[in-house]
């Protein structure tokens, strides 16, 4: 059984789901994804080469511009699928899919609707998140569940460790789902708005920290936004330094203050932040213990 498709897909999540809808043998008629960032690394996998490999024309521009919104009505696609596209999609748009518009988002909704899903699961300590696939409305992640698999958030794992995990459950979302719509069985769940939470987007001067929050708190920023992202930053006598690895520990001192330089323990509002690697503007990154061999960080204030 076959149904014509449009997909809209970038990054790991629009890869691995693009993989398993060839494994099922879906008929793909065209896909939109994006150009790479010049400003932005890029660590993930090329949809556009998948795409490539199997032959599937694709386009870069915006699926919302007239030219290609005609080129989908031509198709009139049974289902227009979207793994983690950047742009929202615009309600006639959606509604050229004569068997719905499904969106997979990296979170278990309806929390964590809006950007950047995991990174923010990850900043505010959750202890699980998921993946979660549902029908595109004209408000950002808010149309009936379809499916979705929870995966767990351990202490130690960074925003890129669950990445990954939200990536496998994402296929295995679709690889139980993709069946059952194309047979017409699929749930349909609406969603509880109330129950959940909408995230925005989040920029490179967010990872600021703030030494007047607790020793965890601040952990779990750093975790959220280390390698690949752009990383947790502070500043010392004027410059800049990012935090790319660090550790609560138990201890008092005033927030930003340096209590210790082996190890390098600084202050919080509760606890003591122990840093283990960091990078100094313009410098390569390096252990606190490098770092602080080199320099008098004796009672040294971190802002």
């Amino acid at each position: 059984m076959s149904a014509r498709v449009v997909v809209c897909a970038y990054h790991n999540v629009g890869y691995r789901c693009l993989e398993e809808l060839l494994r099922q043998g879906a008929d793909i008629r065209l896909l939109f994804t994006h150009e790479d960032s010049p400003t932005e690394e890029i660590w993930f996998k090329s949809v556009r080469e998948l795409a490539k490999r199997h032959g599937i024309p694709y386009l870069t521009s915006d699926i919302n511009l007239p030219e290609n919104v005609e080129l989908v009505r031509g198709i009139a696609p049974e289902f227009l699928l979207s793994f983690y596209y950047r742009n929202m999609i615009r309600p006639e748009v959606l509604e050229l899919a004569g068997k719905g518009a499904l969106n997979l988002h990296g979170s278990y909704l309806p929390k964590y609707r809006g950007r950047v899903p995991v990174n923010w699961a990850v900043i505010n300590g959750e202890t699980e998140t998921g993946a979660t696939l549902h029908y595109m409305v004209y408000k950002p992640d808010a149309g009936d569940i379809v499916d979705r698999e929870k995966v767990p958030i351990d202490f130690t794992d960074t925003a890129f460790d669950v990445f990954n995990k939200v990536t496998d459950a994402a296929m295995t979302v679709i690889g139980r789902s993709w069946p059952k719509l194309v047979a017409g069985t699929a749930p349909r769940v609406p969603m509880d708005l109330a129950a959940g939470n909408y995230s925005g987007g989040r920029k490179p001067a967010d990872g600021l920290i703030d030494w007047s929050k607790s020793a965890v708190q601040i952990y779990n920023l750093i975790r959220g936004v280390t390698h690949p992202y752009p990383g947790a930053f502070t500043n010392i006598g004027g410059k800049k330094i990012i935090v790319w690895q660090a550790w609560p520990r138990e201890g008092s001192g005033e927030p930003g203050r340096v209590v210790s330089t082996e190890p390098l323990l600084v202050g919080t509002g509760e606890g003591l932040l122990e840093v283990k690697t960091l990078q100094l503007e313009g410098a390569e990154e390096t252990s606190a213990a490098a770092f602080a061999a080199t320099r008098s960080l004796e009672s040294a204030q971190f802002v």
